[in-house]
């Protein structure tokens, strides 16, 4: 192909479209909001998610007959995942089709409305049956609004953060997303721990108050939410005037598309059930601490998420999400393995302290690896026109593995014997550890991602769509369609 052919313009690839979504006159903290504004809902997430651990442990000591032995635990503490998996799916298709912003506040009222009503839970007649089945069909409904901040808040903030100055978009992306999830698990478990300290004769108290807090965090960011406009790349590739081309999106991306979902999976499936029943474990192995001790060795367990996270955001940048997502869930599995063989000494209650330390870094390596990056992956490795529904389907998946986990784990631990003795606690980090190397063997298969991966992502599946006859002059904002019919006039011309 010689010089003056490779200058001639073409529809999919004219120089408007490859202008770099960071060339903007905006200022640094105009390019920062609406990442911060997308990605920190997920705080509600984190937080949500954990503070059921002491509120089921509370549960199980306020009704002990009623609660503790019944199906209720298990439901109350997992229902909410699928939830989840709804709102991810549903609202993944509203961030594709109609808009990144009307979604996101759709779920921030849908956070505030059932985290409010899930600490009002109550039975008729007093009925304890009553206030389980209430309090599980609000978890349910409140999980809809939590689904709703991964398509269209994760996205948008993956989406804002083109935007950023290069070399530090993955940091900000993994800071304003999964660090706020941990947050979220951290504080979770700390709100519990000061008020039942507090109120260690009213438990009644202690659990209605640690939900109903959970209405804070997403009215925090409903007027951030109500100032946000729709990303650039959203303006330049949507296809919410055209026909969304769904079979060229399946055969252009499904293969990849199946190894993020797996991965997924695999994290999900080991992260949320180990962080629901952390405090579990720590009171089998200091039965006689207080409650509110028990919530706070819960709470220092998960506070190890929080420097894997930001760790692991800046390794993120230097080492690109798959290197270190590779990397950190291998060195995993391998710690998990040492600690299934050190169980025997570990469960011991003078070792507590030791037994916390090394769990946490075996949580903090899982942050590092696939919790900054499997979110980064999911939605960077597609084009933008689809992004929210690959993005959705991808965590939905974790979902449901995270869902499944908090069955499973039980079941694991049942046949070492139970919790309390030496293979009971062995076998959850046994399985654990094996999933995290297979999960690192699927990692090697992940195409690079770089700096620009959102641009040049939709590049290619713009040229794509072009090669197999697919009117792109269709896509984006009125105005974008306008420059593609202009740039294919100029092409049809040859004119430049």
């Amino acid at each position: 192909m010689d010089k003056e052919h490779d200058m001639q313009p073409s529809p999919e690839r004219d120089l408007d479209l490859e202008v770099p979504l960071a060339a903007t006159e905006k200022s640094r903290w105009e390019r920062t909001w609406p990442a911060l504004a997308c990605g920190a809902g997920l705080f509600s997430d984190g937080y949500l998610q954990a503070v059921i651990g002491p509120v089921n442990t509370i549960l199980s000591k306020i009704y002990p007959d009623s609660y503790a032995t019944s199906s209720a635990a298990q439901n109350v503490s997992s229902i909410a995942f699928a939830g989840t998996v709804i709102g991810q799916l549903v609202f993944g298709y509203t961030s594709d089709h109609y808009s990144r912003k009307w979604s996101l506040l759709v779920s921030t009222v849908i956070l505030f409305v059932f985290a409010a009503l899930c600490a009002g839970s109550y039975g008729a007649g007093g009925s304890p049956q009553g206030l389980f089945a209430a309090l599980t069909a609000f978890r349910f409904l409140l999980g809809i609004g939590i689904g709703g901040e991964y398509p269209a808040g994760s996205v948008g903030c993956a989406e804002a953060s083109g935007e950023l100055k290069e070399g530090h978009r993955n940091r900000w992306f993994c800071l304003f997303t999964n660090t706020q999830i941990d947050l979220g698990f951290v504080i979770g478990t700390l709100i519990p721990m000061i008020i039942t300290a507090a109120r260690p004769n009213d438990l009644g108290l202690v659990w209605r108050l640690s939900l109903g807090l959970g209405v804070i965090p997403p009215l925090s960011l409903l007027y951030l939410r109500l100032k946000l406009k729709e990303p650039e790349s959203v303006s330049r590739e949507a296809f919410r005037h055209g026909k969304t081309p769904y079979w060229l999106a399946i055969k252009f991306y499904w293969p990849r598309l199946i190894l993020v979902m797996m991965i997924w999976f695999i994290y999900d499936f080991l992260t949320y059930p180990f962080s629901i029943y952390s405090s579990k474990w720590i009171s089998v192995i200091q039965p006689d601490a207080a409650l509110w001790q028990t919530f706070g060795w819960s709470c220092l367990v998960n506070f190890f998420y929080l420097p894997g996270a930001v760790f692991g955001s800046f390794t993120s940048d230097w080492l690109g999400p798959k290197r270190a997502l590779m990397i950190f869930v291998a060195a995993q599995g391998v710690l998990g393995f040492i600690m299934s063989g050190c169980y025997e000494w570990l469960q011991e209650p003078k070792y507590i302290g030791a037994f916390v330390v090394v769990y946490g870094v075996f949580l903090m390596l899982g942050e590092m690896g696939p919790g900054d990056n499997i979110g980064l992956v999911a939605s960077k490795t597609c084009a933008t026109g689809i992004r929210g529904q690959y993005y959705a389907i991808a965590a939905a998946t974790g979902k449901i593995g995270a869902f499944i986990g908090g069955y499973v784990f039980p079941i694991i631990e049942a046949d070492g014997g139970g919790a309390s003795t030496l293979h009971g606690g062995q076998y959850p980090f046994y399985v654990a550890s094996a999933l995290c190397f297979f999960s690192a063997f699927l990692v090697f298969w992940l195409p690079n991602i770089n700096q620009d991966t959102i641009q040049s992502e939709d590049i290619r599946f713009r040229e794509y769509l072009v090669a197999n006859g697919y009117d792109i002059t269709s896509m984006g904002s009125a105005e974008w369609q306008e420059k593609r019919r202009m740039s294919m006039s100029a092409a049809q011309d040859g004119v430049y």
